[in-house]
This record gives C-alpha cells, sequence and structure tokens, in this order.
C-alpha cells in the first residue's frame, strides 16, 4: 500500500480528532500529545520536513486508545503502560466492558467480613 500525505494528519488535526481544547482560552492542547509520546513508546509520529509531526491511522488509533483509557477510564499512565506492554489485544469496546463492576468486587463477602467484625468488636465491648 502507497501512503500519500493524505494519509497523515498533523498534531493539530489529531488534537482536534481527540477534542484537546483549552477551556479557558479555546486553544487546541498539542502539548498533551507531545507528553503522551514521552510517555508512551508506541507513539512514533513521522517527522518530515520543518521538523513537524505526523501520525498515520494506526498511531491515532493508538493515541485514541490512550485518550480514552486515561480520560474516560480514569486509568493512571502507569496503568495505561502496563496494559499497552501486555500481549493482549486491546480494542476499545473490550476496555469498556472489562469495567469495575459489582460482580467482580465480591461485595458480599467483602460485606460478611464487615458485618462479622462489627459483631466482634460490639462483643468486646
Amino acid at each position: 500500500m502507497i501512503k500519500t500525505d493524505s494519509d497523515y494528519k498533523s498534531i493539530g488535526e489529531v488534537a482536534r480528532l481527540l477534542n484537546l481544547v483549552n477551556k479557558k482560552n479555546g486553544k487546541l492542547n498539542t502539548h498533551t500529545i507531545r507528553f503522551w509520546e514521552k510517555e508512551f513508546k508506541q507513539i512514533k509520529p513521522k517527522i518530515f520536513a520543518g521538523k513537524r509531526r505526523y501520525y498515520d491511522y494506526n498511531t491515532i488509533s493508538l493515541i485514541k486508545k490512550i485518550h480514552f483509557l486515561l480520560k474516560d477510564q480514569g486509568m493512571t499512565i502507569y496503568g495505561v503502560k502496563k496494559l499497552l506492554n501486555s500481549n493482549r489485544s486491546l480494542q476499545l469496546d473490550e476496555v469498556q466492558n472489562n469495567s469495575i463492576s459489582v460482580d467482580n468486587l465480591n461485595i458480599k463477602t467483602k460485606l460478611k467480613k464487615i458485618l462479622n467484625l462489627t459483631k466482634e468488636l460490639k462483643k468486646l465491648k
């Protein structure tokens, strides 16, 4: 497949796609994407003439996943790094379905332990 210039997006276009806009002044937060480049070794923009960053479809997809995990799912940078470095495939739909649910927390067992501890404390009084 031959790539053309239209296959690449500038850092400003990617920031616009992700809606990374400063709420105070309305400018695009391209520095966020540059920070993520330093943090996530998987983000590798193409550097063409004039030292401008350009991102292909795969890189944009990865940036979207990182944005989703950090901003929407509330994960930490360390957590996202760990997830990206694992051998699991990472689809956005998979991440949404694997979010924390009541069943995963095993709340009934924890509540029983708390109830038993409070009963023991009352007996000690």
